[in-house]
């Protein structure tokens, strides 16, 4: 029962596209792909590009997985298909039926490993702590190490570096002039570094300080002064390669010239002089644009068609008799316009043929058609002309929103002037050429030498789709001006493969390969913008070079759904997300608790369960680099309270450099040139260009990041988030092997203390659990020191703050904390609060938390036992050598003692069950009672809570307010004896620990108990039953499941007492009579409706479901003695439907006794020795028709003879009224339905019987409406000869008949009186009687003039078998229902094999619902099929659920159904055979899916038409159990 490996479980479903899901997993988990209900039982190929063993991953390269199929057999719940995840990286599956290409897909991802020191040890992702630094302020590299120690002595174990290549002219870290350049900046005069000295360092800082080192990748843009790019321009969006960027580049031309004459001063005598101030001048320059610059440039002309050159073409081709290819006016396709590819003005022509398709009309001269076509085309332009004006409208508002962003806004630059230097706008394009006209420009435009080098530069859209790429054909952004242009970076042209630009490819693939091979990881730089087809390449071959790389990005898409396309094609292994998007702490706390942890308190999960989406593992960092500084939009005071907040997210956290040191401003990626201080402990405050631990936030940072670490080593995964008060936030990391927590309780400053007024009542807090220690106090303080002055040389930060910081002292020495009071809730529940005195804004203090000492004894010695079923309780775990008795035995060994009738004790009983029993079921009062009063009532509803950890369920508030519940499973055990009552003391121990566990422990702890015993009890099941059960599925075990489900022993026995002449019969102890009883098993026959008193037992129920729930799954004995109790009650050749104990019995229908009588053959075929059931002694509680009722002993038969005489009976002629006849026994029936009759036709052999006022077989629903006249009407009378009856009589005489032959049954035929005589008819005639009479009898012909159609006007459907024949009503013979597939099933030799198929074809189609069987054809005038008893209304066939037969789907019929198609198909050849295994495992699957979602785990006994739920049903009902499971025994 041990079980370590962890394994996760995707289910397929058709046509599922889970692109945009994210699964993660760690290395080292098995991933099992399963068949959902949509796929089961088709041929189903799962592929993966995960590599095979040995191999190299090939993204490309996609092989199948071998399936596994654990039972071999049967259905496809079990079956799987798996990987082994042992290598980082994105993986994609997807899986085909047949021919199909892709019938559903999806990527998984898997985490890389860390390793940092000398011997390699493990880094956990969410122990990272990463530090920002930009490159270039590092200095020379041989000072690297004086500047990086910061990170290493500020508790750091990750430093991301911005790109250490080469940068353009811009100086800007993500510009760079050459990614295979390591930048010169970094070797002093004299020296000459290289990748090679990087990757030294990178690894002594791995393997001396344990620190890992990350760096960029940017594969979106080059820096516009690369030589690479000039000697390769391909490698970018130019004039030649994109010519659909040409009017962009035209109007980009017209602006920097807009630009050189406001420099100029060319338009100050119209208001707009070169230093834009006022709102006046912004309306000019719209103007100017309007007038000046659109009208000059005239965009629209690239758009538009040479009108007069087209028309000339038209003309020439009508001159030369040319027509239309297809003729009229109908369906013409849109007149098309061809787009000039190389995109010149008027550039654009038409395609002649749709021009002739709509012009050329007949009759019309050529002139007019011409004059028709330059009339379109000319409105074509127009609309060309149109689309352009309202591009040049966003156009127009771009460039005023960039003006006033970079001239007049206070938040903006204020670049000044209009200069060449500082133009009015950035340019899109490169244009790597001496000042001239627009006129000569627009020349070279035509040039390709000199168009191939006007290159568009990147940046970034918003609100822009990022999944598709702004520069390529389709999109506007640059014609439109929406780009927020990177001025200093060209944007690169990859095209979709590596052929389409070579050296682009190649380039980046080495500079890919330099990185992998010196840095731990990479951040994707602008990673939304960069193709995705590209990046993943990129890192198919980083991977390559790096198996465990560590893949950082941050996304701006606005949507999870589009980050998650992101992150699984590419294999992202954490997102950076970050605080200072917060609003307020609020919303911090609320990050805290999104990106990692589950609740405090949570569930133990399996290690086996389902795969479930995740979200993208978090990088959540206090600050980035390319962001706005937190002391300019919010205080200095706020820098540390923030930071611990972050520290205290259960994922990777960092900053950036300049953070820690209380930086008051950006530091610039673009225009910082200073260098970073170094690292000297022994530093004054203000000494330049050197930090301590006294600088900023330093200390306290350092204490934080060593606390952040620890909880990740330690398993602190719980996270709770409170918000205190507005500004206070607590955090609480909870361990929960240890139950050790961590505190962190903060209080923000995003308002400056100086200037907002922060309240001193801070209220107090409550923290439950006893308090170790404060881990650390600490507040931003003021010293003196000089105030901040920007230093020339080194990025400096405010040296007049800094940290008061004590760490690992008693609760009592705290400045912060004002007194803590320790208060008991409960016997269990140890809390303390917390009054503060000094949490002044900008304060933190983290507390350590143990359960009290008695607390955590007793879970620890709790854990202890529940080792007995997992290995995840050994963590923290006690021995118990003290504990009580009944402990020191496993609960595996308890269980085995259990009975099957016993364990249905245990497990199930429904509320009438228990409440016979003097009880009921546990009712939770503010939601609803449980379902069984045993363990399944429990596991229904937490099966559903826990793998949503669903704490705030009224379940789990019960378990935390009281012992009630608990008390309630080990109670109802302990009253009972025996076995029982053991495992009632087990639990009453295992108990006795949990009451003493702290309450919000409670719902974890009581869950991995039951969880736990159940599985035991499970186990105990399984054993006791037949090889089929224990090898066979899921689906086979659920199943099973419902014998135990359905047969159990109430306080009063149900069946009639057996022989006392009969061994192995179970007796007990009546406790009122203290006498000992028979108590056999009986079978209910559904719950709840039909479970307990003379409601339970039916003996048509009973014999329909014996076969499945008792004989398949090797409960012989108990189908015994359930055969041998009826067989006593047997009177007028009858078995009782409602059995009442024998004494109360009713025996008003034909067909229970049949059911018996199959049961019985089933019986001798399927048990070891079943035969000698035939000698068993049958007690006759009639021993004629008019006695009254005997006890057991007082007459015996043996079961052959019983068996004899009910079919003697029947060929004799069964003809009675019931006993005391009238409303006492019914109150709906007429009088003339309580005459009962059941005969055979002596001609044909079939059973005939019951008139129009009865229905005695199971279609048996009586009118109750007095108001819609229905009253005493059977819905269904089904009189003359029930079609099942006739295959279920068929089947037991040729049974019989064999029985005879072999000696094992004494009689070869029924002696009967006829007129006075007495005439003898064997077994053998009254065969071949129903089998030759059968298909002439019965079957609905193809052929209209069939002799033996005696009602031809009466058949509405063809090729399929009457439902009876010889009814009292004639139409009701042809009625389309399920009942033939049961004759099919038990008497198939009646049937010819190609109209049994096509018959049950036609059912398939007709009747087949997702769970049951319509049970009467839907063309059929009374179909309706929605069952509703409550309702009573005027509709005769409605009323008072009249229609219980007339359409709803029962499901018992299915199994009837499908094992007469798998009996046929076999009979028609493999591929009709292997089509309806298919059906079947698919018809099975949604069974299974029922099965695993209902709280009765049953299936029910109907459903509203297709499949809906209907509430008058059973919930669970023993037929639908049994002859699904029959037809897994079948196949």
């Amino acid at each position: 029962m041990v079980l370590t490996k962890h394994t996760r479980v995707m289910s397929l479903n058709d046509m599922e596209r889970l692109e945009r899901t994210l699964f993660r997993l760690e290395q080292g988990y098995e991933l099992q792909f399963r068949l959902g209900p949509t796929l089961q039982g088709k041929h189903v190929h799962v592929y993966t590009n995960y590599p095979l063993e040995g191999q190299r991953f090939d993204r490309l390269k996609f092989h199948a997985l071998d399936w596994v199929n654990p039972t071999g057999r049967e259905d496809d719940s079990d079956k799987y298909c798996k990987l082994d995840l042992e290598i980082a990286g994105s993986y994609q599956y997807y899986f085909s039926c047949g021919k199909e290409e892709k019938n559903g897909s999806g990527y998984i991802v898997v985490d890389p490993i860390l390793r940092v020191g000398p011997d390699r040890q493990v880094l956990p992702l969410d122990c990272v702590t990463i530090q920002t630094y930009l490159a270039k302020c590092l200095g020379p590299l041989d000072e690297w190490l004086d500047r990086l120690r910061v990170a290493k002595e500020a508790g750091y174990n990750m430093i991301h570096l911005t790109p250490l290549q080469k940068l353009g002219l811009s100086r800007s870290c993500y510009s760079l002039a050459d990614q295979l350049e390591l930048n010169p900046d970094f070797s002093p005069p004299g020296k000459n570094y290289t990748w090679a000295d990087v990757g030294n360092l990178v690894t002594k800082l791995k393997t001396e300080w344990n620190m890992v080192c990350i760096t960029d990748v940017v594969y979106n843009h080059t820096a516009a002064n690369s030589k690479w790019i000039h000697l390769h321009p391909e490698c970018g969006y130019n004039l030649v390669n994109s010519p659909h960027l040409k009017p962009a580049w035209v109007l980009d031309r017209a602006l920097w010239h807009l630009t050189c004459d406001l420099a100029d001063g060319k338009y100050s005598d119209r208001g707009l002089p070169a230093l834009i101030t006022s709102h006046q001048q912004l309306a000019t320059l719209r103007e100017i644009l309007w007038k000046d610059i659109f009208p000059q440039v005239k965009l629209w002309e690239f758009y538009q068609v040479n009108v007069d050159k087209a028309v000339e073409q038209f003309r020439k081709l009508l001159q030369a008799g040319n027509k239309p290819a297809s003729s009229g006016t109908d369906g013409k396709a849109k007149l098309r316009i061809i787009q000039d590819p190389l995109h010149r003005r008027f550039g654009n022509s038409v395609d002649l043929n749709t021009a002739l398709e709509h012009f050329a009309q007949n009759g019309n001269d050529v002139q007019d058609c011409c004059n028709k076509l330059k009339k379109k085309l000319e409105e074509i332009n127009k609309e060309f002309l149109e689309e352009m004006h309202r591009h040049q409208e966003q156009a127009t508002n771009c460039i005023m929103g960039s003006v006033v962003y970079e001239r007049l806004a206070d938040h903006g630059p204020k670049l000044g002037a209009v200069t060449r230097e500082h133009p009015l706008l950035t340019r899109y394009f490169t244009f790597p050429f001496e000042e001239m006209t627009m006129e000569q420009e627009v020349a070279m435009m035509h040039q390709e030498d000199k168009a191939c080098h006007f290159l568009a530069h990147n940046g970034w859209v918003m609100g822009d789709d990022p999944l598709k790429n702004f520069a390529e054909p389709g999109s506007n952004v640059y014609v439109r001006r929406e780009l927020v242009c990177w001025g200093d970076s060209v944007k690169l042209r990859y095209g979709e493969k590596p052929e389409d630009c070579p050296y682009l490819w190649a380039h980046m693939r080495k500079y890919t390969e330099i990185t992998a091979k010196h840095f731990a990881g990479v951040r994707l730089d602008n990673c939304h913008s960069t193709p995705l087809h590209v990046a993943e390449y990129m890192l198919a071959v980083a991977r390559d070079v790096r198996a465990d790389l560590y893949v950082v990005a941050e996304l701006f898409t606005g949507s999870e759904d589009v980050d998650n396309v992101f992150v699984t094609r590419l294999g992202i292994t954490s997102l950076i997300r970050e605080a200072m998007s917060a609003g307020d702490s609020h919303e911090e706390g609320r990050l805290v608790y999104r990106y990692g942890g589950e609740p405090v308190g949570s569930f133990v999960q399996p290690t086996l369960r389902p795969l479930v989406p995740a979200i993208a593992h978090a990088m959540f960092l206090d600050v980035t680099h390319d962001n706005e500084c937190p002391i300019q939009c919010r205080s200095v005071y706020d820098s540390l309270p923030s930071s611990a907040i972050v520290s205290m997210a259960c994922c990777a956290t960092g900053s950036t450099r300049g953070y820690d040191e209380l930086v008051p401003h950006q530091i610039s990626v673009v225009s910082e040139e200073r260098f970073y201080p170094k690292w000297n402990p022994n530093a004054k405050p203000s000494t330049p260009g050197e930090t301590n631990l006294q600088t900023g936030i330093m200390a306290g940072k350092l204490a934080l990041n060593r606390l952040h670490q620890e909880l990740a080593a330690k398993g602190f995964n719980q996270v709770y988030v409170d918000q205190v008060d507005v500004d206070i936030v607590a955090v609480t990391r909870h361990c929960p092997s240890t139950h050790q927590s961590v505190v962190a309780v903060s209080r923000t400053a995003f308002k400056d203390p100086k200037t907002h007024h922060y309240s001193s009542e801070v209220p107090s807090m409550c923290i439950p659990g006893q308090i170790d220690e404060v881990v650390l106090e600490a507040r931003t303080v003021q010293r003196n020191a000089d105030p901040y002055a920007q230093d020339e040389k080194s990025i400096n930060g405010m040296p007049n703050y800094t940290v008061e910081i004590t760490e690992h002292i008693q609760l009592k020495d705290s400045k912060i904390v004002k007194q803590a009071e320790v208060t008991s809730k409960g016997r269990s529940e140890f809390v303390q609060e917390i009054v503060f005195e000094q949490l002044s804004p900008g304060s933190v203090i983290v507390f350590r938390v143990s359960l009290d000492p008695k607390s955590q004894e007793t879970v620890g010695l709790l854990r202890g036992h529940l080792a007995q079923f997992s290995r995840q309780y050994k963590a923290g775990s006690l021995p118990d050598p003290q504990g009580p008795g009944i402990l020191k035995m496993d609960l595996e060994f308890l269980m085995s003692k259990v009975s099957l009738a016993d364990l249905n004790l245990l497990l199930f009983r429904c509320d009438a069950e228990e409440k016979e029993d003097g009880g009921g079921v546990y009712d939770i009062p503010s939601w609803m009672p449980l379902k069984y009063g045993g363990l399944q009532g429990l596991i229904s509803v937490m099966a559903d809570i826990r793998p949503r950890n669903d704490l705030g369920h009224p379940f789990c508030d019960n378990l935390r307010q009281g012992d009630w519940m608990i008390e309630y499973v080990s109670n109802r055990l302990i009253k009972r004896d025996g076995a029982l009552n053991e495992v009632g003391k087990w639990f009453q121990a295992m108990f006795g620990y949990l009451k003493h566990v702290p309450r919000y422990l409670v719902p974890r702890y009581f869950d991995a108990i039951i969880v736990g015993a159940y599985t035991a009890a499970l186990d105990a099941v399984f054993k006791q039953m037949s090889s089929f059960v224990q090898s066979g599925s899921t689906l086979v075990k659920q199943l099973a499941l419902g014998s135990v489900q359905m047969c159990g022993v109430g306080r009063f026995p149900a069946l009639p007492p057996l022989s006392p002449a009969l061994k192995d019969v179970p007796v007990r102890l009546n406790p009122d009579t203290n006498r000992e009883e028979q108590c056999c098993v009986s079978l209910a026959a559904g719950l709840p409706h039909f479970s307990s008193g003379i409601f339970r037992c039916w003996g048509r129920d009973t014999f329909i479901a014996l076969r499945g729930l008792l004989l398949v799954t090797g409960r012989h004995l108990e189908a015994r003695n359930i055969i041998l109790a009826f067989a006593g009650t047997l009177r007028h050749g009858l078995i009782p439907n409602l059995l009442g104990e024998g004494v109360g019995a009713r025996y008003n229908c034909r067909d229970a006794v049949w059911w018996w009588l199959q049961c019985i053959q089933d019986y001798c075929n399927l048990v070891p020795e079943g035969v000698s059931i035939l000698t068993c002694p049958v007690s006759r509680m009639y021993p004629t028709d008019d006695s009254q009722p005997q006890p057991a002993g007082t007459k015996d038969q043996p079961l052959y003879e019983v068996i004899h005489e009910a079919l003697q009976r029947h060929m004799q002629g069964i003809e009675f009224r019931e006993r005391n006849a009238g409303p006492q026994i019914d109150r709906n029936m007429r009088d003339e339905g309580f005459n009962v009759e059941a005969k055979v036709n002596a001609d044909t052999g079939f059973v005939y019987g019951g008139n129009r006022f009865n229905c005695g077989t199971w279609m048996d629903k009586m009118g109750e409406s007095d108001r819609a006249r229905n009253k005493g009407m059977p819905a269904t009378p089904r009189d003359g000869s029930a079609v099942e009856i006739v295959g279920l009589s068929k089947s037991t005489v040729r049974w019989l008949v064999g029985l005879h032959k072999t000696g094992l049954f004494p009689y070869s035929s029924v002696t009967i009186h006829r007129d006075g005589k007495e005439v003898l008819v064997s077994y053998e005639e009254w065969n071949r009687r129903i089998e030759e009479n059968f298909e002439k009898m019965f079957y609905v012909s193809c052929d209209p003039n069939d002799p033996n159609e005696k009602h031809p006007e009466l058949v509405h459907k063809r090729g399929i078998y009457k439902d009876s024949f010889g009814a009292s009503s004639p139409w009701c013979d042809y009625q389309l229902r399920p009942n033939f597939t049961i004759a099919m099933t038990v008497a198939p030799e009646m049937f010819t094999v190609e109209r049994a198929w096509e018959a049950l074809e036609v059912a398939e189609k007709k009747l087949l619902g997702p769970l049951g069987m319509k049970t009467l054809d839907p063309e059929d005038m009374v179909y309706c099929g929605v069952y509703d008893n409550a309702l009573d209304n005027d509709n005769y066939n409605l009323a008072k659920g009249f229609n219980y037969h007339q359409g709803p789907e029962w499901l018992w019929p299915v199994g009837y159904f499908l094992r007469a198609k798998l009996y046929f198909a076999k009979k028609l050849g493999k591929e009709t055979y292997d089509k309806t295994v298919y059906l079947v495992k698919n018809v099975l699957s949604r069974h299974y899916v029922h099965l695993e979602r209902s709280p009765w785990k049953g299936l029910p006994e109907l459903t509203n038409e297709n499949g809906q739920y209907c509430p008058f049903s059973c919930e669970t009902q023993a037929w639908s159990i049994a002859t699904i499971l029959e037809v897994l025994h079948d196949l």
